[in-house]
């Protein structure tokens, strides 16, 4: 089992080192940013504006000293809407900025529903260590802390191969979120358990 633990300000850079590596080849963040000189500049900011609060608030956990990674954001905090705005407004192609728009729209529409909720923002690990369970071993540590709460957790699921970690951790699909050309995302609530 690897020894997982509560992300500190000095584990920050390793952190947005290891969910840029690991969200490299999703779907939706690729349709998004699709050349790989753009995603490798822009993905550190979209993480730490995107789940960055997480660290911030130590609902962020690392797991094997930066073999994965997850931030969860807490029920009141939210990620940065005016900064993910900025950075996808000045990188994402125009062809499906709409579209993008409308994704981004309807992922708050899901997750406002739920509130107040703990939000898993992103998880994943770095390539090199896949299949050596981190990810599950993570959401079993933040989902102790989440029940302690009694509260629901809610996730948007951009990458179809990661439904059935979710699915095995409780969480149920909510639905579909798709526009233009975009991929699938996939919102999931795993309701509160006392």
């Amino acid at each position: 089992m690897p020894q997982i633990r509560v992300a500190t300000e000095g584990d920050r850079a390793t952190v947005i080192d290891t969910l840029t590596l690991g969200f490299a080849s999703d779907p939706f963040i690729r349709w998004l940013l699709p050349v790989s000189s753009a995603y490798l500049a822009i993905a550190p900011q979209m993480t730490e504006a995107f789940g960055g609060g997480a660290i911030d608030a130590g609902s962020a956990y690392i797991a094997g000293e930066g073999k994965a990674a997850a931030l969860w954001i807490p029920p009141g905090l939210e990620h940065d809407d005016n900064e993910i705005g900025k950075i996808l407004s000045a990188n994402v192609r125009p062809e499906i900025k709409d579209a993008a728009k409308t994704m981004f729209a309807d992922m708050d529409a899901y997750h406002s529903r739920y509130a107040p909720c703990w939000f898993l923002s992103m998880i994943a690990a770095d390539p090199a260590w896949l299949g050596q369970g981190l990810g599950g071993a993570l959401m079993k540590h933040a989902l102790r802390r989440v029940d302690e709460d009694g509260l629901p957790a809610y996730l948007e699921s951009s990458n179809p191969r990661n439904i059935s970690l979710y699915l095995r951790h409780g969480f149920e699909i909510l639905g579909e979120i798709r526009h233009g050309s975009s991929p699938v995302v996939t919102p999931m609530l795993r309701p509160a358990r006392r």
